[in-house]
């Protein structure tokens, strides 16, 4: 048994959450914040067996999509913060972690 963790972008639970379903996976999705952007995620759970989990990695993958996004950077000056340029960086996609569980039980 793996468990499968994937941090992806908000914009784009909905479409992985209802492709993992349609395929038949079960999955628990978590509302998250990111470090760099604190911007929202949402981290999905799913459970499966070792030989199901590239199937959905590549459904993962398939419906999580980068994208650029333009954010505003401030710059600290002796009398408060000053606008400074704004920076594109890269955004979405997914992250995925999985780990192998040692016990699984439904109670």
């Amino acid at each position: 048994m793996k468990l499968i963790l994937a941090i992806i972008n908000r914009d784009d639970a909905g479409a992985v959450t209802q492709n993992l379903t349609k395929q038949g996976f079960s999955s628990t999705k978590l509302s998250t914040t990111g470090g760099f952007l604190m911007s929202g995620n949402v981290t999905i759970l799913v459970g499966v067996d070792e030989e199901k989990v590239q199937e959905v990695i590549d459904i993962i993958k398939e419906q999580s999509h980068s994208r650029r996004q333009v954010i505003p950077t401030t710059t600290e000056m002796s009398y408060g913060y000053y606008p400074s340029m704004p920076v594109e960086v890269t955004v979405g996609g997914a992250t995925i972690f999985v780990v192998d569980i040692e016990r699984f039980e439904r109670v």
